[in-house]
């Protein structure tokens, strides 16, 4: 018989208590030196990708390329990632824990124009032939621009992943479970157009033509509709793999 991993990731204490993902009561005894096994360090893996996919995304939300003749931004590459992570971590940890995790991803992007606003304050020096103009220029050509597309990333993605949550969890209990493929794709599909809608008009409304606006949606939609459909076989295998590997996805009701 299969043996089923429901060890967690390292607990944190709260009043002598611990919340742990995936246990089906919200508190257990403390021990900071227990590893965190299978499940533990899956949750911590899902986690880590979809922030890291999050932050990458915000600085190179800038950058414009042509995929096919669409002008897309360069951040939508890693950004549909996040999703097929919530999503994973929606059926294997529950709702309460993808929606968790969201709010760490809110959290860290908040973080993050923290200190870019912090670094970008502190006076530079000079390096070689380079002066501390040319140093501060590089380095709002880069980062500058970044403080206006984490603020725009922080609303679309919060509004954005909270419905890609919720929208989850909604087909997931009405399918009793079953159909992976809708969930996955029911979900994704309208939040990301959600996302497109928020982001595309806060970062360029007022700097490109309409027409552009409306071509920049629709090309980076069309592209994240494409992803949101070829990951599907992703997160099958994600699935079947937790499964495998002794890690059981977490109840309807969680």
């Amino acid at each position: 018989m299969r043996a089923v991993d429901r060890s967690l990731s390292p607990p944190l204490p709260s009043h002598n208590v611990m919340n742990s993902p995936g246990l089906n009561h919200e508190s257990a005894p403390v021990d900071l030196t227990r590893p965190p096994g299978r499940r533990g360090t899956l949750f911590l893996a899902l986690t880590g990708i979809f922030l890291g996919s999050l932050v990458i995304a915000n600085v190179l939300v800038f950058k414009l390329w042509s995929f096919f003749g669409i002008t897309l931004i360069a951040g939508i590459i890693p950004y549909p990632v996040t999703f097929l992570a919530t999503d994973l971590l929606s059926e294997i940890f529950g709702q309460k824990w993808a929606s968790r995790v969201v709010w760490a991803g809110f959290i860290t992007s908040f973080w993050v124009l923290i200190v870019i606003l912090a670094a970008g304050a502190v006076p530079a020096v000079p390096i070689g032939d380079r002066t501390v103009a040319d140093i501060d220029y590089l380095y709002q050509s880069v980062f500058g621009m970044s403080v206006r597309a984490i603020f725009a990333s922080m609303i679309a993605y919060l509004a954005a992943q909270l419905v890609d949550v919720k929208l989850f969890h909604f087909w997931r209990r009405l399918t009793k479970g079953k159909h992976l493929w809708l969930r996955n794709n029911g979900s994704t599909i309208f939040s990301q157009l959600l996302d497109t809608v928020l982001v595309v008009s806060i970062l360029f409304a007022g700097k490109l033509p309409t027409r552009d606006l409306l071509a920049l949606i629709g090309g980076s939609y069309l592209f994240k509709l494409v992803i949101a459909l070829l990951d599907t076989p992703l997160f099958y295998l994600g699935v079947w793999f937790c499964r495998k590997s002794g890690i059981e996805p977490a109840p309807l009701d969680a």
